[in-house]
């Protein structure tokens, strides 16, 4: 049983930064990637950042020099910073680890306004 509980959503203006964090808890032994999806509301569900554990990572497009992901090993948990925030940012985040099968967490609201 593996569960990922995020944490820092929020509604916050354009322009504002948000960090979310997770983290991991449960049976494993390690996981091999950590990342962070996100959909908005009427499309389909679309990678925002991934880290594996060596911390190698991959963007989408849309996040490139706005948005960090961090993880650590010891505590089985990914962030992602969010800078320069952007309405279209506007979306449930979910963190997702990649442990043999793929888990995902309950997800959590960003809300970027105008």
């Amino acid at each position: 049983q593996v569960q990922l509980v995020e944490s820092g959503g929020g509604l916050v203006q354009t322009g504002g930064s948000l960090r979310l964090s997770c983290a991991a808890s449960g049976t494993f032994s390690i996981i091999d990637v950590m990342g962070w999806y996100r959909q908005a509301s009427g499309k389909q569900r679309e990678l925002v950042a991934a880290i594996n554990r060596a911390g190698t990572t991959n963007y989408a497009y849309f996040v490139q020099g706005r948005f960090t992901i961090s993880r650590d090993n010891a505590k089985n948990t990914v962030d992602l910073q969010m800078n320069s925030l952007k309405p279209e940012d506007t979306a449930v985040y979910y963190c997702a680890a990649r442990i043999g099968a793929a888990f995902w967490g309950q997800g959590t609201q960003v809300t970027v306004s105008s």
